[in-house]
Formats: C-alpha cells, structure tokens, sequence
C-alpha cells in the first residue's frame, strides 16, 4: 500500500498565528483540513472491501438465477417433445414450478444479503463525509479501533476483534464477515483439508485466472502429496491425470518434480523431495490464501496497523537504535518494534541532535553539553541543578563516577 507523505502539522501555523488572535483561528482548522485532506487518501481499503464482497454476491446471485432458469427451461422443452401421459406431465410441472419457489426464495435471501451490503457501503460513505476538523479527534479515534479490529481479525482473535466491534458500535465499518470467510477456509487448511480452499478457489475461478494465482495448482500439489504420503499411489496417479495434467503446459518443472515423489516417497533423505512431505507446506498455503484473499479483496498483504506503524518507525529509525545502550524511551529500544522496521530505510536527518540522558532535553547553544572526565556527556543545566543540589558534587547517573563540577569541560556542536 503506498502512503502519501503527510505534511508536517506544525507546518501551517504561521508567525502572524502568534501576535494577531483572528489569524489563529484560520490557521488551527487549515492545519487540519490538510491532515484530513491527507487521511482520507489511506481509505482505500475502508471502501473497497465491501464494495467487493457486494459485487461478489451480485454475481453468486445471478449465476444462481442462470442455473435455475436454464434448467426449468430445458425441462419444460423436454416435456414438450416427450410423449408424457397426463399424470407424468402434471408431476413433471409441479416438480418444476416447486423448483422455481425455491429459486425465489433463494432470491429473496439473496436481495436482502445485497441490501445489508449496500448499506453497509453507504455508512461508510457516510462516514468518511461526516468528518471535519472539529470531529477530527473523535473521528480519528474511530479509525483507530477500526485498524486494530482488522489487526485481530488477521491474525485469527476473531471473538476479541468482534467484541472491540460490537463495543465501539463500529460493525459497518469492520469486515468481520468477510474474514469469517477466510476463517472456514484456514481452519480448514490447518487441519489438514484442501476441500474449503478448492470450493473457494471455484467460486473464485475467473478472478483468480485473471491475476494468474497459482493456488489452486498448489492445494492440488498437496493432495497428491497427500496420497504419495499414504502410498496410494495408483490414486495418486489417477489424480493427477484428472486435475494436475491440465497444469503442464505452465507449471511442468513443479510438476515433474512432485511426481518423482512417486519413487522417492515420503521417508526419503533427498531435500529436494523431503521439503515436499514437511508439515510446513501446509503452513505455506495458509499463508498463500491469505495473500490471494487480500488480493481479491483489494486489502493490503500487510496489516494496517503495520503499515501505520512503519510510516512512524520511519522517522525514528538510526543506527543508534540497534545498540545495546539504546535508551528505553526510543521505541525501537523494543524487540517487536525493531522486527518490523527492519525493512525500512533510516531516517534522514541533515542535522545530529543531541539530547541530556537525565532531562530528555534538547544540547544546544542555550543548554551546551558538558563532559565528565569519564567521557559521558550532558547538559548544563542537568549538572547546574545536581551541584546545587549536591554542593558541587556531580554522579555519572550511568556510571556512578563522582566528580566536582569544576572538573567538567564544556562541549562544543560544530
């Protein structure tokens, strides 16, 4: 997901904001109109989602409609050209008219699944219109239970993420239902069963041909594996005439390597097949089902909280950060928030900064640093105020070294 770069807050306020009041009225709601301005590029995903599954079930609708109306027709045309006897006739029709009331009520379950659907569309519209800088701050929190709920609902706490939801009165705007679908599928998957994922795969089909998803070739891998692994091998072999044969013309490498495991079996010492009967080639394929899932969806592969997190990582990220004197209040002092900024770049900083260890600020020309004689460094006042306290005595607050402040040297920033 890309982000735009979001101007700096502060940015706006001009100096007339300080000496004249009436400008500073103008000022505040500019700066936030250009951060709302800014937020509402990162909705992509709050509208696309439900948009998508609306499309999904207009579709699974009218392919419903399709198949029953083809049918009743055909039926009704072959009675017709059939010599029935009256009676056969009579049960023929009323075979086809009960079919028919059940194509209407699977209509009408269908119309009111579209209509939730469209509402649910529609209150996030409204949503996204209904903020402005004054509800800024309460709009903002929304969004932020909005981005955990969809961080649990990814990482499978669906009963957490929907009572954060239902509390928050947030269920328009969260798409529980949509990875309730993914759940059946990825339950399913880890334990074992490719059956969801296929059905899933054929509801899917056109879309998924249309972005060249291999999935559906990989479950199909596993089951034959699947087979190998018990040493059904003649199944085995029919299996992959019916559903892995049709895969050679694009995928014949893969191919010819998993019928090899046909020889080499499952107990095999050769890595190249043994990688095969591993449990982790199950994990593997939740993990591809859930990046083919946000594909479809048009979510982003990472979580939202991620991708919020990284965009503020990348402004604190140095090199400093990863040393072991690295201090506690750098969030990147933690193991967690380390991992996920390894990827991104350092940032950019044109000027060092140089901040007192004991009062956390700012070494400059007004608040030089001082070192000791140990070679540590901080502030002037910082040391001002514990001579005073200490009648001269100044401790090392890292070290416990004891000097007078006399025997501190002042420090220049070139």
């Amino acid at each position: 997901m890309e982000m735009d770069s979001i101007p700096n807050g502060n940015s706006a306020v001009s100096t007339p904001a300080v000496t004249t009041p009436t400008n500073s009225t103008h000022t505040t709601p500019s700066s936030k109109l250009t951060q709302l301005t800014e937020s509402l590029k990162l909705e992509h995903q709050f509208l696309r989602v439900p948009f998508e599954h609306y499309k999904k079930t207009i579709r699974a609708n009218h392919r419903t409609v399709e198949k029953e109306v083809s049918s009743v027709i055909s039926g009704v045309n072959d009675a017709a050209d059939s010599d029935m006897s009256k009676d056969d006739a009579f049960q023929h029709l009323t075979s086809l008219v009960s079919r028919l009331q059940g194509l209407k009520r699977k209509l009408e379950e269908g119309s009111r699944t579209e209509n939730l659907q469209a509402q649910r569309c529609r209150a996030r519209l409204d949503h996204l219109e209904s903020v402005d800088a004054e509800n800024l701050s309460e709009w903002s929190n929304t969004r932020l239970k909005r981005i955990l709920v969809d961080y649990m609902l990814r990482m499978s706490y669906y009963d957490t993420g929907m009572k954060l939801a239902e509390s928050s009165n947030i269920l328009d705007l969260v798409d529980i239902d949509v990875f309730q679908e993914a759940r059946k599928v990825i339950d399913a998957l880890q334990n074992r069963e490719v059956a969801p994922a296929l059905a899933w795969c054929a509801e899917n089909k056109s879309r998924l041909k249309k972005s060249k998803s291999k999935f559906e070739f990989q479950l199909r891998l596993q089951e034959f594996i699947e087979l190998v692994r018990v040493e059904n091998n003649i199944r085995a072999i029919a299996y992959a005439r019916k559903y892995l044969a049709p895969w050679g013309a694009t995928h014949m490498k893969e191919l010819q390597r998993v019928m090899a495991t046909l020889a080499f079996k499952s107990h095999t010492e050769c890595a190249t097949y043994k990688v095969l009967f591993e449990p982790k080639q199950w994990d593997y394929l939740v993990d591809q089902f859930k990046q083919e899932f946000c594909r479809l969806y048009g979510m982003t592969l990472e979580p939202l909280l991620n991708i919020y997190l990284q965009a503020g990582l990348c402004a604190l990220k140095t090199p400093y950060c990863y040393e072991d004197d690295c201090t506690k209040e750098d969030p990147l002092s933690q193991e967690s928030f380390r991992k996920l900024a390894l990827p991104l770049p350092y940032s950019k900083q044109h000027h060092s900064k140089l901040v007192c260890y004991i009062t956390k600020e700012l070494m400059d020309t007004e608040n030089p640093p001082q070192v000791l004689p140990n070679g540590y460094v901080y502030s002037t006042k910082a040391l001002e105020e514990m001579a005073k306290k200490n009648n001269g005595t100044i401790t090392c607050p890292r070290t416990g070294f004891v000097c007078n402040y006399s025997e501190v040297v002042k420090a220049y920033i070139s």
